[in-house]
């Protein structure tokens, strides 16, 4: 999405009707208590949905909450299938086996009965998140206002949750991550983004540029893939809360799955160059000296003693894991027709130009 386009219809639900469920659903957890205060946050996400509430009641476990609720599949949603157990899981197990800032879970509802949805809640941590619309990377937020030295604080330490993730969690405890299917985890990671890919453009044009990505892969493929480890997923910096310039949560667990260290980290170096190019292409300079590739890479190897491999394969994986996501995002637009479909489906992946570079081997030099 554009950074001065409108933000996409994000759900079909009426949050007042939400609201008083929820109210009605968390007195069977905790007799006596209301939830307060109910609103839908504007940087409700495209895929599961966000309620923030305060539980009001003499003794409550957290006050300021946050619940994540399945998506409303008549919102045409970005994902075929929402978890909620396998997330609530894997925040319990990041919570138990590493030192991460992990908000604490309260609840699981697996019932849809009670919100139209399974559910979870978690308790809300205060902080800044560096937002995606506008990017963070344009001039006027917090993180470009910054100075040279809290930017790096923050990268420095953003990189540092990466690697004690995957340092510290042993695999064995997050084997119900690992990706059904045939090969090592990284086959059968790009094998479930086939497979998600032909979920998207079910009934529609299939996209020239993303075939060839995936064709690019192939040639690219690593000779030792590495030994899998639990990946965040979504691992960018618009996934934290940050407490000043430190981490204090991270968030969106549910592209969470066992995979090479390298899957993490080709995404956050992607997803910051998503923004950086989006910045320049609007005129203004950005924080081109930001999570730069070499500089991720180097710092990631002095903290974990892994020097980072094949990351030309991993760049571009994800950002073709990107364009399908964004080719989901535009058709999810046209189906609430708020764009038409164009002649070129490729034109419908906002970062085509990029990921076309990333296909010919011309991007990064």
């Amino acid at each position: 999405m554009a950074p001065t386009a409108p933000r996409p219809r994000t759900s079909t639900r009426d949050p007042e009707d939400l609201a008083r469920r929820l109210t009605a659903w968390l007195s069977t957890r905790l007799p006596g208590a209301r939830a307060v205060g109910v609103t839908v946050p504007e940087s409700n996400g495209m895929s599961s949905e966000t309620l923030l509430f305060d539980i009001e009641h003499p003794q409550p476990p957290v006050r300021a909450c946050v619940l994540r609720l399945a998506a409303d599949p008549a919102a045409y949603t970005v994902f075929p299938v929402y978890d909620m157990p396998r997330q609530y899981r894997t925040m319990r197990v990041v919570a138990e086996h590493s030192d991460l800032p992990v908000p604490r879970v309260l609840w699981l509802e697996e019932d849809p009965g009670p919100l139209g949805a399974p559910f979870f809640v978690m308790e809300r941590v205060e902080g800044r998140v560096p937002p995606d619309v506008m990017p963070y990377t344009y001039a006027g937020n917090w993180l470009h206002a910054a100075g040279d030295a809290e930017r790096e604080h923050l990268e420095a330490a953003s990189i540092g949750l990466l690697a004690r993730l995957h340092d510290q969690v042993p695999p064995t405890k997050a084997e119900f991550l690992a990706l059904p299917g045939e090969g090592d985890a990284l086959r059968r990671h790009v094998t479930a983004q086939r497979a998600y890919y032909d979920w998207v453009v079910d009934g529609r044009e299939r996209s020239p540029l993303i075939e060839t990505a995936f064709d690019r892969l192939e040639e690219l493929w690593p000779s030792a893939p590495g030994t899998p480890v639990l990946n965040w997923g979504d691992a960018r910096i618009g996934n934290v809360v940050y407490d000043g310039f430190d981490p204090a949560a991270v968030l969106d667990w549910e592209m969470a799955a066992l995979a090479p260290r390298e899957v993490d980290l080709g995404w956050t170096v992607y997803l910051h160059r998503f923004f950086q190019d989006l910045t320049v292409a609007f005129g203004q300079h950005g924080l081109p000296d930001f999570l730069r590739r070499d500089r991720v890479e180097a710092r990631y190897a002095e903290l974990t003693g892994h020097t980072p491999r094949d990351m030309d394969f991993h760049t571009l994986y994800a950002a073709l894991r990107h364009a399908i996501v964004m080719l989901r995002i535009a058709y999810r637009q046209v189906h609430f027709a708020e764009a038409a479909v164009p002649a070129d489906p490729d034109t419908l992946i906002l970062h085509h130009d990029s990921l076309r570079a990333m296909v010919q081997g011309s991007y990064w030099s």
